[in-house]
Order: C-alpha cells, then structure tokens, then sequence
C-alpha cells in the first residue's frame, strides 16, 4: 500500500489536476508521468541508507533527482523535458515550493495522497516496519499533523475541493477510533 500502490495513484491524480486553470500551461503528460513514476526513488531499498541511523538522516530527494537524470537519459527520455522533470521531482515535497506547472501538479497530488483514506492506510501501515512507528498510537499524530497542515499548502483549487473532503474522512476516522479505543489506543 505505502511504496508500490502509490506511484499509479499519484500519476492519475496527477493527470486529474494537469490543465487546471490557476496554472500558467497545461502540465506536460510526459513530465508528469516520469516525475510521479520516479519521483521517490530514493525511498526503496537498495537506494537509500540500509543503516536505521543513516536512514533516519537520509533526504532521499537530492539522490532521486540525479538518479532519475541518469535513467531517464539512459532510457532515451527525451532531453528536451528532462530538467522539467528533475525539477518536479525537486519540489515534490510540501515542505518546497514548486516553480513549474508540473512541480505545482505533482506537489498537489502527493499532498493529496497524504490525505483521506488512503493517507490514513498510508500511515498505519508503517507501524511495526518503521522504527518511527511501533504502534498505532504512534501513527495518529502522523494523521492529525497531515488534516491540519496540508490542504494550506495546496496551490489548484481542484486540488483543495479533493483535500475537503479527504480531511472529513480523516477527521471521522480519528474520532471513531479515539471514540473506540478510549485511553486503551496502543
């Protein structure tokens, strides 16, 4: 669900929000769909830190960046749409602010993916195979801090209507299991 699940998701969310209006140019398909093929990279074993301390540390961004203009280039993508997409990649991240059509297209759609039901099936499924998350407990915090700060970020308002109501669905699903769990949440 976490890794593998998600590049299809954000490359169709991605292709949802490409021609919105609020941007100077349609995004192009082609960036878009190499930057939310590629875009984390850097996340996937055998190209991040196999030392949980190292790990801990890694900003897998710079890596998939240089990563992706090597394989792109090695698989004859055209050069022409190559820095477009190493810059959306750059900027994929809410903590950056995009500087392209594209970057501002994939920004918003891995916001998204932050958020609603998948987000929350995102984050508990890290408990028990991250060390940051051992149990569920640890994961809400995760969620709450994702409802409260991402739809700000979202620059399309196609984009912001997606993240209303995947924040009700997150919302509801904290209560419920505060509601369930009561003091008992482990």
């Amino acid at each position: 669900m976490d890794k593998f699940g998600h590049q299809p998701r954000l490359e169709k969310l991605a292709e949802s929000l490409a021609d919105a209006p609020e941007l100077e140019h349609a995004a192009n398909d082609d960036v878009l769909f190499a930057a939310a093929w590629m875009h984390d990279l850097g996340v996937f074993k055998g190209h991040r830190p196999n030392d949980p301390e190292a790990l801990a540390q890694w900003d897998h961004v710079p890596y998939t960046v240089k990563a992706t203009e090597r394989l792109l280039r090695e698989w004859g993508f055209p050069e022409e749409k190559l820095a477009a997409v190493t810059e959306a990649i750059r900027t994929h991240e809410a903590r950056y602010e995009p500087t392209t059509p594209e970057g501002v297209v994939l920004r918003d759609a891995d916001i998204l993916e932050q958020l609603g039901a998948v987000g929350v099936a995102r984050a508990l499924v890290k408990v028990g195979s991250d060390s940051r998350y051992k149990r569920v407990s640890d994961v809400v915090p995760v969620i709450e801090r994702a409802m409260g700060t991402l739809p700000e970020k979202l620059k399309l308002a196609k984009a912001r209507k997606m993240a209303a109501r995947r924040v009700t669905t997150m919302r509801a699903f904290v209560e419920a299991l505060r509601s369930e769990a009561g003091e008992w949440l482990e």
